[in-house]
Formats: structure tokens, C-alpha cells, sequence
């Protein structure tokens, strides 16, 4: 069983690869501010038009998962997001390559449940949490390569080279995957085997209900609960239907989805405003301002282990973990809302604290979601998921948007600043 670290890695790859160039849009907004003479507003655009088709892609991709083998689904969709980001390089123009990020998103709809699946199926309950949180500190490890290399190569090749260069980095994504997936051996007892299975059966179930790839989607098999995520027609759907509606208004699952919108936004803001904010406000150069965007993303990988093993030591507190991470959030952007944004090196450290607490939250929120409701974990994932994937479609524009309507980052930063400090006033209430 040792080719399950394989699997790991090459999922993990497969995933890092197929979102590099999406991953990259933000520190790349310098060059593409200026070459294609676009707004803040129409920049955030692009990094909410690769996440948009998934919010319908991921049902598409659960039953694709459930009738085809997932070497198959995420080697298609792998392939299509480079062939998409090729075609890209030639782009006349900003409408151009926004459609070609819609076509983007649509094939990383398979991308990341396939690959989750894919490990979920390899790895027993026991070792099946470590392999998900490797995963999960994967995809702000490729935003923090894509930040440290789309930029340099926009300026020595022009802008037209980096969706090149992340088709081609997406299409070995795709190569690897096709050539190095094997599902899992079938044990004489049937007993591992029938784990895997459930564990693929239970997360693709769960993509029924939104576990979308900007969450960072982690597997739900250890919750035992995808039998009930399988109802079909007629009654079992009314069933469904019911449960959603029963979660939405168990107050711990309204404090996991304040929580997890206003957390994934600032997360937002993080990729897209960083290097606006340090280039325009603090008068660093598009060069150092995207060394410090891929060392804030650095903290957030360091942030998601240091972060979840925390709440691991504690699980019955691991609200408390998170509500950690929202008031280090706040303070951060009170830092950067003030003169001291102004200032080059307060700026710098306070992206970084920013990058550990708003990219770093995410294990222990999903380690907490998970625990709302027992035996029906799959539909808490995925409706709390639903709600980030919303925001992540929304807010980078609206960012923009304040941006370029106000001249400066303030508004911006307030109004996540507004958002992580409602749920934290609407949780004390709750309490």
C-alpha cells in the first residue's frame, strides 16, 4: 500500500497544476492592470470567472465521478483547463480571456473532488485526515509558485505567455495523472476495498450539495453519512431537501457559514488586493510587492498545518481556533487601513500575519463544520462549501469595484474587516 503516497502526490500535483495560472491572476495584477489597460474591478473579475462554472460543474462532476473512473474524469478535466489557457495565449482581448477562464473553471470542476476521491479511496480512516490536510496545504503552495513565476515571466515575455505557461504546466497535471492513477487493490477480505468505495461514494455525494473548488474541498468519507446524500426522486429528494433545510437552522451550522464567508473572503482579498496594495499604497515595486504576496502565501501553508494540528490537540475547541484566526484577521486589517498600510515594512509584516490567519483557517473550520451534524456531514460540508464558493464568485469583484470607485483600499479592506467582525458579534450573540 505504499503507492498510496503516490497518489497523494500526484493528485495533489494534478490539483497545484490544473488551478496555477487561476491561482496567479492576483500577483499578476500589475502587468495585466497595465498591459491590458483594465480596472480592479474587471481584474477580480477574471479571478471570479474561473470560479463560477463550478458552482453547477461540481454536480456535473459527482455524477461524472459516480459512473466513470476518476482517472478518466480528472485526466478530461486536467486536459481541458490547459487546452483552455493555451488557446488563451492567443486571447485578443480582455473579453476573450475571460471566457476562456469561464472554460477554465468548467474543466477544474473534476479536478479537485476527482482527486479527493481519489485519495479517500487509498487512505483507511486512520491516515485519511493527514492525507487531506497535505492536500489541503497544496493549492496555496501552487498560488505561492504561480506568484513567484507568472509575474517574471509576464515581464520577460509579455502577459500572453503566462496562461501559456499554466496550459502547459496543467497539461503534465493531466499526463501525470493519466499515467500514475491506479485505484486502489482489492484486499482478499474486501474489507479495504469496500472502505475505498464508500469513502469515493460519500464525497461524491457531498459535491451534490456545493463543496466547491475555491473551498478547498477536503474528503467527508469518515463521517459515515452518504447514504443519506443518495436520495434520489420523489421521496428521498423531499428527505434531502428537508435535511438542507434542518442544518440551515441549527445554529452551528449558521455560525460555520458566517464564518466560513467572511474567513474565504478576506482570503480574497488577500490574492487579489496584496500586490495592488503594496505597489499603489506603500510604493513598492510590482517585483517586491509579489515576493511579499508569495511569502504571505507561504504562511498560509505553514498556517494550515500549524493551525489544524492546534485544533487536533483540542477538538472540542476548535471554535476557538478559528475565532483566533478571525481576531488576528481583524487586526491585520486594521493595520493596513491605517497610515502604517502606507508604510512599505509594517504593510509587508501585516500581509504575512494576514497570510498565516486568512489562508491558515481553513482545517480547523472544515474539522468544525464536520462536527455540526453528525451522520450528516456530507450536506454540512457542502452547504457550508456552497456559501464560500458564493462568496468567492462575488467578492473579488466587488473588491475591485470599491477600489477603483474610491481611489484607495480602505473601503475595501473595511468592508471584509465589517465581515469578519459581524460573525464574530453574531456568534456572541448566538452564545
Amino acid at each position: 500500500m505504499k503507492y498510496r503516497w503516490v497518489i497523494l502526490a500526484v493528485a495533489t500535483f494534478t490539483q497545484a497544476a490544473a488551478g496555477f495560472f487561476v491561482q496567479g491572476v492576483g500577483a499578476l495584477g500589475v502587468q495585466l492592470r497595465s498591459d491590458l489597460g483594465i480596472s480592479a474591478a474587471q481584474l477580480g473579475l477574471l479571478v471570479s470567472a474561473g470560479q463560477f462554472v463550478p458552482l453547477i460543474g461540481l454536480l456535473v462532476a459527482g455524477e461524472l465521478l459516480d459512473r466513470f473512473d476518476e482517472r478518466w474524469v480528472v485526466t478530461a478535466g486536467a486536459a481541458v483547463v490547459g487546452g483552455a489557457l493555451v488557446a488563451g495565449a492567443f486571447a485578443p482581448g480582455y473579453a476573450a480571456l475571460l471566457a476562456v477562464l469561464l472554460v477554465v473553471g468548467a474543466g477544474y470542476s473534476t479536478v479537485q473532488p476527482g482527486g479527493s476521491k481519489s485519495v479517500a479511496s487509498w487512505f483507511d480512516a486512520s491516515r485519511r485526515g493527514t492525507a487531506m490536510g497535505i492536500r489541503q496545504a497544496g493549492l496555496p503552495l501552487g498560488a505561492a509558485l504561480a506568484s513567484a513565476t507568472l509575474p517574471a515571466i509576464a515581464t520577460a515575455f509579455g502577459w500572453r505567455a503566462t496562461p501559456l505557461t499554466g496550459g502547459l504546466i496543467a497539461l503534465l497535471g493531466a499526463a501525470a495523472f493519466l499515467t500514475l492513477y491506479r485505484r486502489p487493490p482489492a484486499l482478499p477480505t474486501g474489507a479495504a476495498s469496500a472502505t475505498g468505495s464508500r469513502a469515493g461514494a460519500t464525497w461524491t455525494s457531498a459535491l451534490r450539495v456545493g463543496a466547491g473548488p475555491g473551498a478547498d474541498a477536503v474528503s467527508v468519507a469518515e463521517s459515515g453519512g452518504g447514504a443519506a446524500l443518495a436520495a434520489g426522486s420523489g421521496a428521498g429528494a423531499e428527505r434531502a431537501v428537508g435535511s438542507r433545510r434542518a442544518l440551515l437552522r441549527e445554529p452551528g451550522m449558521r455560525r460555520a457559514l458566517r464564518y466560513g464567508v467572511g474567513l474565504i473572503s478576506v482570503q480574497c482579498g488577500i490574492g487579489l488586493l496584496t500586490v495592488l496594495h503594496l505597489h499603489d499604497a506603500a510604493g513598492m515595486s510590482a517585483g517586491r510587492a509579489t515576493a511579499i504576496l508569495v511569502a504571505a502565501q507561504g504562511a498560509g501553508v505553514a498556517g494550515r498545518i500549524l493551525l489544524a494540528a492546534w485544533s487536533d490537540r483540542a477538538p472540542a475547541r476548535r471554535h476557538d481556533v478559528v475565532r483566533v484566526s478571525m481576531l488576528a484577521v481583524a487586526a491585520g486589517l486594521l493595520v493596513v487601513m491605517t497610515p502604517l498600510g502606507g508604510s512599505a515594512v509594517a504593510a509587508s509584516i501585516a500581509f504575512v500575519w494576514l497570510g498565516f490567519f486568512g489562508i491558515g483557517w481553513y482545517g480547523p473550520w472544515v474539522a468544525m463544520v464536520a462536527e455540526v451534524a453528525p451522520g450528516r456531514t456530507g450536506f454540512a460540508l457542502g452547504l457550508a462549501m456552497m456559501g464560500n464558493q458564493v462568496a468567492i464568485v462575488l467578492v473579488p469583484p466587488l473588491l475591485g469595484l470599491l477600489r477603483d470607485a474610491t481611489g484607495g483600499f480602505t473601503v475595501a479592506w473595511g468592508l471584509l474587516l465589517g465581515m469578519t467582525c459581524a460573525a464574530l458579534v453574531r456568534v456572541r450573540g448566538n452564545q
